[in-house]
């Protein structure tokens, strides 16, 4: 048996810089992947607020006939902004109110609006000795 002794010329360094670079750049797509993540999610949990809003504004408004109050409201969802409307119904929707509720709220750079209606009578109305 001979001993020799072999000279890879610096093919281990190489080899683990590769394998460092790989890593590295690994790493860097994972992290902007979930930051992509956070900012999708963070965008579908404003806008189920905003649905939640709308729907709770449109429901209080066709049981009491009254809106929640703004002191309610931003106590309940803060960072977000509510519109509502009232116009008379056309067509086969004639002799009711149409009720239209915006509800707004911003998801880092993106705006986020929701738009919720519903159909009423004038007559509808429950005062709360009925429920």
């Amino acid at each position: 048996m001979s001993g020799k002794n072999k000279d890879y010329g610096g093919f281990l360094l190489t080899e683990l810089t590769v394998a460092l670079a790989l890593l590295g750049i690994l790493l860097t797509c994972l992290a902007l992947s979930l930051n992509g993540f956070r900012r999708f999610n963070n965008y579908q949990l404003v806008r189920q607020r905003c649905v939640a809003a709308a729907q709770a504004e449109l429901d209080s408004i066709i049981v009491t006939g009254n809106r929640i109050s703004q002191e309610n409201f931003g106590q309940l969802w803060p960072k977000l902004s509510v519109l509502v409307e009232k116009s008379d119904g056309t067509g086969q929707w004639k002799g009711l109110k149409l009720i239209k509720v915006k509800t707004k709220g911003k998801s880092f750079n993106k705006d986020v609006e929701i738009e919720l209606s519903r159909y009423r009578s004038e007559e509808h109305t429950l005062n709360s000795s009925h429920i």
